[in-house]
């Protein structure tokens, strides 16, 4: 699987640097017609996640998995067949909806897979799809010196091969055990007790809500950065694939270390703390970079950049660990389908609210970075209750960091 990630990341690396310059230089499409693309495909693969996560609570990982990169691998080719508007939000649509559902099946393999050990297999995951993500981003930016048609062709075609690679890898992983899924027939006792509803939880609800916040970061790498590089700042349109090669450097070097910060529930949810203070910096050094000359702008987007990437890594493991703390054992595929929902969520919200903080001009990135931040504060007083029962009615995990 992590063969799986590896791959299916390079492919991701070469398309998502680059998709928004595609989109405008070979689809002719517009700032606002990318934007508009971006949100209403990602509103689509909302869908994805509990989709995702009812389906591999029912029938093997694995199989599941393998079909939605297949779905993923037709969704990229089908981009290059045409440049209509119409045809390019569908397929970008159908493309969203399997890579949210695979997100969420990836990460519960790894949970059932991995037991008390989930957030230090979920760092060794994100080192090894982040050296995937920079090595796609090297790429890219190579070819964006070329500046050619066809040079964007075959980053597309890339990104659509590697899924095809993703599915014949997957077919080589066992199938983890699963609590939630029985093999039932016709003799079968019905339970007695049906599953938790996650959409009957309003706290896991809330906690959802406020996990499309802290995953904006996100759209600042995918969206926010190129466009604002290319509109409002005068540092250099390549230091665009730059900054994700950056991100994705970091994520490799740090991403490990910094998950011993927050191998228990505890810590995980104490990391909110210094999260929120990055994401305000981040906020405030992007806006400041568009008031300087080129190197000035260059040195405070690249701090961002950096203050970003970190909010990101602290997020991966807070998020990862808090998520599954708060799902009840027997209805992990479900629970995690439903978070998956933020990171959904965000693909639509996330595109229109940067794109408003550009609009908005410097300030716009002042209250970006401080909503974020407060929103962490929120989510840091909304789990304490229920993770202090929890920790009353089940006995502590200590996760090895040998």
């Amino acid at each position: 699987m992590l063969s799986v990630a590896l791959v299916d990341r390079t492919g991701s690396g070469l398309w998502a640097s680059v998709s928004v310059l595609y989109f405008i230089d070979v689809s002719g499409l517009s700032v606002a017609q990318v934007g508009t693309l971006a949100a209403t495909a990602g509103a689509i693969g909302i869908a994805g996640a509990p989709l995702g996560g009812r389906l591999a609570d029912r029938f093997p990982l694995t199989r599941v998995l393998i079909a939605l990169q297949l779905l993923r691998a037709l969704a990229s080719f089908a981009l290059l067949t045409t440049n209509d508007y119409a045809l390019l939000l569908a397929f970008a649509a159908t493309g969203s909806l399997g890579d949210r559902a695979a997100s969420v099946l990836t990460k519960l393999y790894a949970t059932r897979a991995a037991g008390p050990d989930r957030v230090r297999y979920q760092a060794v995951q994100r080192t090894v799809a982040n050296v995937g993500w920079a090595l796609g981003g090297l790429a890219a930016a190579a070819a964006l010196a070329l500046g050619t048609t066809t040079a964007y062709q075959w980053l597309l075609v890339g990104d659509a091969v590697s899924f095809v690679a993703s599915a014949l890898l997957t077919l080589r992983c066992g199938e983890p055990p699963s609590t939630a899924r029985t093999v039932t027939t016709s003799k079968t006792r019905a339970p007695a007790t049906k599953p938790p509803n996650p959409w009957r939880d309003r706290t896991y609800l809330v906690y959802v809500a406020t996990e499309t916040v802290l995953f904006l970061d996100d759209a600042v790498f995918k969206v926010g950065l190129p466009l604002w590089i290319a509109h409002a700042s005068n540092a250099p349109h390549g230091l665009a694939p730059l900054l994700m090669v950056l991100n994705n450097v970091m994520v490799v070097a740090l991403q490990v270390p910094l998950a011993r910060f927050g191998t228990t529930t505890a810590a995980a949810r104490a990391l909110l703390i210094p999260l929120s203070a990055a994401f305000a910096l981040g906020g405030a050094a992007l806006a400041l970079s568009a008031t300087g000359g080129a190197v000035t702008a260059t040195l405070l987007l690249t701090t961002s950049a950096v203050l970003f990437t970190l909010a990101e890594m602290l997020h991966a493991t807070v998020s990862w660990e808090l998520s599954v703390a708060l799902a009840p054992d027997t209805a992990q595929g479900a629970y995690l389908g439903v978070h998956g929902l933020a990171q959904s969520a965000q693909r639509s919200v996330g595109p229109l609210a940067v794109t408003a903080a550009i609009a908005t001009g410097p300030a716009g990135w002042t209250v970006f970075g401080a909503t974020i931040a407060l929103t962490c504060i929120f989510q840091h007083r909304l789990v304490r209750e229920r993770l202090a029962r929890t920790a009353l009615s089940v006995p502590p995990v200590t996760v090895s960091e040998h």
